[in-house]
């Protein structure tokens, strides 16, 4: 059975949000580096355009369908 466009999406969050925490890891507590920075930026972005499409899929579905759009 195909995955939802609102399943797909939190699936992708849910890996973006893995990705986040680990390059907050190599953040130092000092002194941080411009490109772990970059990163960071880039995937907080990524994580907040996902957001936005699943907040917009939410209230297309107010019914409970999930997301079931036809692609």
């Amino acid at each position: 059975m195909p995955m939802t466009r609102l399943e797909t999406l939190k699936r992708k969050l849910i890996q973006l949000e893995a990705a986040i925490a680990e390059t907050e890891k190599r953040l130092p507590a000092h002194s941080t580096k411009p490109p772990v920075m970059q990163d960071l930026l880039e995937l907080e972005d990524e994580r907040d355009q996902l957001l936005r499409e699943l907040r917009e899929i939410s209230e297309l579905a107010p019914d409970g369908t999930g997301g079931r759009l036809n692609e």
